[in-house]
């Protein structure tokens, strides 16, 4: 059986999220504490208790989720006997979720990602002013078709205007990022070339695109002296859709994802490919677990959240 481990992104934060193990298991409650001291905030009272409009701001939804996702791993290590290095062929994150991925896989600190989290967050939130720039869903349609759209929106807004393909999420779940009129524009353009359904997400920042660049050049200044190690086993890279484990290619490919497009069809795709028959998702929802049945049918996905969850891992034993 092979297994590749995957993190969820934004989206997937809800209060109570890593309580129930937090309460259960020690190791979730020292996971918990490295990620509130690290930042110098209660972040973990915030996604125990929220409120809910604060937990989803972006500068405490990326680090809050990584706490997540670091909890259930350690958590799986000493209550199901996970070695990663020895029981997963990959590991994979959704845009914020690859920085929770290196982290399981030794290659960061918890500490210092969830540092860059917070710089991330701000940084991403402050790249663009409130109002100015949107994403939408495009359902239905398939890349190549919301790739045409955003660039044919972009060209009929005109100057300047930008909307690119921010996330490929497969399934004909495909969302596009840019400028505000622009995004506005494609979701009528989408209408017209048969999509299910295109929506307005509920998001602060167009994220995943070239109005992310001031954010992207924090990143870099941020990562620049970030201590990044191999990881015990290959990174599926959100940017190449591709395995990556030398360290400098980690740090050039965590600043490109800030203004590049999540291929996350193509990472399922990939990793199906090489023969994986588990994805183990771990944190905060089912988001991505439940792609699998989209994205790589010949597979099974499940999350791991709650205390109970650990005995649905053991029985893959």
């Amino acid at each position: 059986m092979s297994k590749a481990f995957v993190f969820p992104g934004q989206g997937s934060q809800a209060v109570g999220m890593g309580k129930a193990l937090a309460e259960t298991f020690p190791q979730a409650r020292a996971v918990l504490a490295e990620v509130d001291d690290a930042l110098g905030q209660k972040l973990s009272l915030l996604m125990f208790e929220g409120p809910q409009d604060e937990l989803t701001l972006t500068a405490n939804a990326q680090p809050a989720l990584l706490a997540a996702s670091l909890a259930a791993i350690r958590v799986l290590e000493a209550e199901a006997g996970l070695d990663l290095a020895r029981d997963a062929s990959f590991v994979a994150g959704h845009s914020l979720g690859e920085y929770s991925a290196l982290a399981a896989a030794g290659s960061l600190s918890v500490g210092e990602a969830a540092q860059l989290l917070r710089v991330r967050g701000l940084a991403m939130q402050a790249a663009v002013p409130v109002g100015t720039g949107a994403m939408a869903a495009l359902l239905g349609l398939d890349y190549d078709a919301a790739l045409a759209i955003a660039k044919q929106a972009a060209g009929e807004v005109g100057g300047g205007a930008i909307c690119a393909v921010a996330n490929d999420n497969g399934g004909g779940q495909v969302v596009v990022s840019g400028s505000s009129g622009a995004v506005a524009r494609a979701i009528e353009i989408a209408k017209e070339h048969g999509a299910r359904r295109s929506v307005l997400l509920p998001v602060s920042a167009p994220f995943h695109c070239a109005l992310m660049l001031p954010a992207a050049e924090a990143m870099a200044a941020a990562l620049g002296p970030a201590a990044i190690k191999p990881p015990c086993v290959p990174l599926i890279s959100n940017v190449l859709a591709a395995p990556v484990t030398e360290p400098e290619e980690i740090r050039k490919l965590l600043v490109a994802q800030v203004t590049g497009a999540v291929r996350w069809r193509e990472s399922m795709a990939f990793m199906a490919g090489k023969g994986i028959s588990v994805f183990v998702e771990c944190g905060a929802g089912k988001v991505l677990s439940g792609l699998v049945k989209r994205l790589a049918s010949a597979a099974r996905g499940i999350s791991i959240g709650v205390p109970a969850d650990i005995d649905l891992y053991r029985a893959l034993a």
